[in-house]
């Protein structure tokens, strides 16, 4: 609900009526754009991916998803095929993904979903302006009733597909422009905290420290060699073998991304250290195995150096596995888009990737079927200025989209 955001909405709005759709804009500021087809009260096909961005950002990170649907969309209607859609399609602008300004990710998606708490209302920006008052000053006027009537029936959608560039370097490397998405990593986020005594650089022998610093470090290194090889580390004990060590061993990423100490002094042994762990994989059972494998050691090196330790969990998310049909659908209609724009038979397979990154299709799999195409990205580089699409891939996505919407004719 920036003044750019706004705008950014009303663009889309007027490009998703050129395209020949019938558009609006919800109470929590998501732009629909819908055709009915050929019979209105068919299960409808959602589309499309989120308008807003993270600050300092490049220009296809969301926005990408909906201008290629939309794209295709308008080469429906100009050739006058738009009214023989076999079920209605909408295409949505979410007007949060990223959570920049109220913290809160997925505020759109998950509106629709059914899945946004009525008090999110009242979560506030850093101003203290409430997401409620942001909406109100932009002329939108929601309720705790209205908010619960966001929600789709899910009776009343077929699935979801959302086009979104890899933010990834696989598709470069292997030399491709577009990937089916095989899911969306579960996360796990983390707060330790490592206490130990404080004291002078100078005066405490090596031997009689207690140091929480060089606990954080023993512990940060244990969790990359965790990560890059939890076969070294995990047995195949009952709790185990609910998990392919093989899907963790290729999915499985994990970030030390803060740290702080106190009182943070060049010339002070800390007192206390805090990082933050964030950790994704593909399998759910696999990532509570590395959670829980991570603690016990920790534990172990905190014991070992004679300090304290403590583990907030402050996130957890299942992993969404993407809809088989859907993604042999999206599978086929790569293959098409392709031929059409290179004008011979494609015979390199069309890879499939796990997506570490959230996206809008995580909230829209607690109401719906979801699937997911991806664009090759430059250099694997996104979330910066950097970020960068080749006009043909883009336009290969557009074919590719434009062929599996035409399944639906």
């Amino acid at each position: 609900m920036s003044p750019a955001a706004v705008r950014a909405g009303n663009l889309i709005r007027e490009w998703m009526e050129d395209a020949g759709l019938r558009t609006w804009v919800d109470s929590l500021g998501n732009v629909h754009g819908r055709v009915e087809g050929r019979n209105a009260s068919a299960e409808a096909l959602l589309m499309g991916s989120h308008l807003d961005t993270v600050v300092d950002a490049g220009k296809f990170d969301g926005s990408l998803g909906i201008i290629s649907v939309l794209a295709a969309l308008k080469v429906l209607n100009i050739n006058g095929k738009l009214g023989e859609l076999s079920r209605p399609v909408e295409v949505i602008a979410f007007s949060d993904e990223e959570g920049v300004r109220f913290q809160s990710t997925f505020l759109g998606s998950a509106a629709v979903a059914g899945i946004l708490p009525v008090s999110a209302l009242k979560i506030t920006d850093k101003s203290d302006v409430t997401i409620q008052d942001a909406l109100k000053k932009n002329s939108i006027e929601i309720t705790e009733e209205n908010l619960l009537q966001l929600k789709y029936d899910p009776k009343s959608v077929w699935g979801y597909v959302e086009i979104h560039i890899e933010q990834g370097p696989v598709l470069e490397w292997v030399g491709y422009p577009l990937a089916v998405v095989k899911g969306i990593a579960g996360q796990t986020r983390l707060k330790v905290t490592m206490r130990g005594s404080q004291g002078h650089a100078g005066t405490v022998p090596m031997s009689m420290r207690h140091d929480p610093m060089a606990s954080a470090a023993e512990a940060i290194v244990l969790l990359e060699s965790l990560c890059k090889h939890p076969q070294d580390f995990l047995s195949f004990d009952g709790h185990c073998k609910s998990f392919s060590m093989e899907s963790l061993s290729t999915s499985l990423v994990c970030t030390v991304g803060e740290i702080s100490t106190w009182p943070s002094a060049s010339n002070v042994i800390p007192g206390q250290v805090t990082f933050t762990v964030d950790l994704r994989t593909i399998d759910d059972m696999g990532r509570e195995a590395v959670v829980y494998e991570f603690s016990n050691r920790m534990y172990q090196i905190c014991d070992k150096r004679s300090v304290s330790c403590t583990i907030d969990h402050k996130h957890d998310a299942d992993a969404v596995i993407c809809d088989s049909e859907l993604s042999s659908k999206l599978k086929s209609a790569t293959y098409i888009g392709l031929k059409r724009m290179t004008g011979a038979a494609i015979e390199d397979e069309v890879p499939v990737l796990m997506s570490g990154a959230g996206h809008d299709a995580m909230a829209l799999s607690h109401l719906t079927k979801v699937g997911m195409l991806f664009v090759r990205c430059r250099g694997g580089i996104s979330h910066s200025p950097e970020e960068h699409v080749l006009d043909d891939d883009v336009w290969a996505s557009g074919l590719a989209i434009l062929a599996f919407i035409e399944t639906q004719m």
